[in-house]
C-alpha cells in the first residue's frame, strides 16, 4: 500500500527527471517564459494603439487637444520624436494646450465678483474730486468726521458737532459738506476774476498736498513757517519778490506784447522797445509787493499770526476748523478733521479743483474778448498816460493799447 502510493505520487516526476537533465529544464523554461511575455507585450501594445486611435488625445492639462502638426507627424513617421520631446514621450502639444488654456481664461475670466473702485491714497493728489463730487460717503471714507477729545473742544464749535463717541467729538458730515461747497465756490469766483490765492500748510506731510492744490488753482503755496510781517510789513519783508505783467491769457509781456508789431511801427514811433522795457522795469521796481486775494489755511491752530495779519489787511481766509479751533478766526470755516492727512488732502484737492475750474472759465471768456477786471490805476498813470508813450503823429503806442485791453498785475 505504501509502495504503490509512492510510485503513483513520484513516478512521473522521477521519469521526467531521468529523461531531461536539470540544465535542459532551465533552458526550456526560460525560452517559454520569454516567448509568452513577448507575445503578451505585443498584444497589449496592439490593443493600446487601437484604443488610442479610437479615443481623442488628452493634453497634459486634461483638455482635449487636436492632432499634431504636419511637421510633428512627419518626424514621428520617420521614427524621430517631435521637437522638444524625447523618443519615449508623447507628441508635444504645448502650443495647443496654451491656445486652449487662453480660450478657457477668456470664457471664465469674467466670473466672480466685480470690484468697481478701490481706495488709493495717491488718487487724492493726482486726481482730486471736483466740488460736484462731494458726498457724505467721500467725507466719511477720509476721516473728516473725527474730532478731538471732549475736554479739548471749543464751545464755539457746538453747532458743528454731531455727537460723542468713546470720548471723542464727532463732526456732522452735513455741515462739512455744506461749508466745503461754499468755500469751493469762493475759490472758483476769485480765480475767475484773476485773484491771487495762497495755500498754507505747515504740518509734516502736507507739502505735497499744498503744492498740488496751488498747482491746480494757479496760485502760490507755503509749507514752511510763516514769516511775521509778510502782509502787514510786506514792503520790507517781500521787497525782493519778483512781479510780472501779464495779459488776460496769462501771457507775459516779454513774449506777447511785442509779437506782431511791424518793423515800420517801431522805427516811426518815438518810443523804442528798450525805452518801454526800461519804463516797465522801473514801474515794477517801485511797485509795492502784492497782497493775496485769498488765503487757504489747512492748519489754522499753528498759523494764528498769519490769520491775524489777514484780519488787519482785510484779506479773506478759508480754514479747516477742528473741534479745538476757533472758527471766528477765519472768514470761511470748514468744520473737519485737520489732523488726518487724508482729510486735509481731500479738502485741499476739492479747493484746488475749484480754482482750476475758475481759471478755465476765465481763459475761455478772455478768448471771447470778455475780461472781468480793469487795468490797475497806477499802471495807467506810469505807462499808458505818460507823454513818452505818444508818437509824433499824436497816436498812442500799441503797447499802451495792449496794456489797457488786457493787462493786469499778478
Amino acid at each position: 500500500m505504501i509502495i504503490r502510493s509512492v510510485a503513483v505520487r513520484q513516478g512521473r516526476r522521477a521519469l521526467f527527471a531521468s529523461a531531461i537533465s536539470p540544465w535542459c529544464q532551465r533552458a526550456l523554461l526560460s525560452s517559454e517564459s520569454t516567448t509568452t511575455s513577448a507575445t503578451t507585450t505585443t498584444a497589449a501594445a496592439t490593443q493600446s494603439q487601437s484604443s488610442s486611435a479610437s479615443l481623442p488625445q488628452q493634453s497634459p492639462l486634461g483638455l482635449p487637444s487636436s492632432s499634431p502638426s504636419p511637421a510633428a507627424a512627419a518626424r514621428l513617421a520617420n521614427g524621430r520624436p517631435a521637437w522638444g520631446a524625447s523618443a519615449r514621450d508623447a507628441p508635444d502639444t504645448t502650443a495647443e494646450d496654451y491656445v486652449l488654456l487662453s480660450k478657457l481664461k477668456r470664457k471664465t475670466g469674467k466670473l466672480g465678483a466685480i470690484v468697481e473702485k478701490r481706495y488709493n491714497h495717491a488718487a487724492l493728489l493726482q486726481n482730486p474730486p471736483a466740488p460736484k463730487d462731494i458726498t457724505l460717503e467721500l467725507l466719511l471714507a477720509n476721516q473728516t468726521q473725527i474730532g478731538h477729545n471732549t475736554s479739548l473742544w471749543n464751545p464755539a464749535n457746538g453747532r458743528y458737532i454731531h455727537g460723542v463717541r468713546a470720548g471723542v467729538h464727532i463732526i456732522a458730515l452735513e455741515q462739512t459738506a455744506a461749508h466745503l461747497r461754499r468755500a469751493a465756490r469762493v475759490v472758483e469766483e476769485i480765480a475767475l476774476r484773476g485773484g491771487l490765492i495762497l495755500f498754507v500748510g505747515t504740518r509734516p506731510g502736507q507739502v505735497e498736498i499744498v503744492v498740488r492744490a496751488a498747482e491746480l488753482a494757479g496760485g502760490c503755496h507755503l509749507f514752511t513757517k510763516w514769516m511775521a510781517g509778510g502782509i502787514t510789513n510786506r514792503d520790507e519783508v517781500l521787497q525782493r519778490s519778483p512781479i510780472r505783467l501779464v495779459n488776460e491769457l496769462d501771457e507775459p509781456w516779454e513774449t506777447t506784447a511785442k509779437k506782431g508789431f511791424p518793423e515800420t511801427d517801431r522805427k516811426t514811433g518815438t518810443v523804442t522797445d528798450e525805452e518801454v522795457d526800461r519804463r516797465l522795469s522801473a514801474h515794477l521796481q517801485k511797485r509795492r509787493p502784492l497782497l493775496p486775494d485769498l488765503v487757504v489755511v489747512l492748519n489754522p491752530v499753528e498759523n494764528m499770526v498769519l490769520l491775524h495779519e489777514c484780519e488787519l489787511a482785510t484779506v479773506p481766509t478759508i480754514g479747516i476748523i477742528d473741534t479745538d479751533a476757533d472758527p471766528s478766526r477765519v472768514t470761511y470755516a470748514i468744520p473737519a478733521n485737520d489732523d488726518s492727512l487724508r482729510s486735509v488732502g481731500v479738502i485741499a484737492g476739492v479747493l484746488g479743483r475749484a480754482g482750476e475750474l475758475g481759471q478755465k472759465r476765465r481763459r475761455k471768456m478772455a478768448a471771447q474778448g470778455k475780461v472781468l477786471w480793469k487795468t490797475p490805476a497806477d499802471v495807467k498813470e506810469d505807462i499808458i498816460e505818460d507823454e513818452a508813450t505818444v508818437g509824433r503823429s499824436g497816436k498812442k503806442n500799441k503797447y499802451s493799447r495792449w496794456i489797457m485791453e488786457g493787462g493786469a498785475i499778478f
